[in-house]
């Protein structure tokens, strides 16, 4: 989901879409909480770790 969300960044900011770089940061920031949330032992999504 990070990665997904850095391409659409990159996307957005070559291709000067807005709507790209938007769903890229919103992405990004899901990411890193899902990746926070799963180092710190708690299920996420019904699993123990998410990476």
């Amino acid at each position: 989901m990070i990665i997904l969300g850095i391409i659409l960044l990159v996307a957005g900011f070559l291709l000067g879409i807005s709507i790209l770089w938007t769903i890229g940061i919103i992405l990004v920031v899901i990411g890193v909480i899902l990746w926070i949330l799963g180092s710190l032992g708690h299920a996420v999504g019904g699993r123990h770790h998410y990476w």
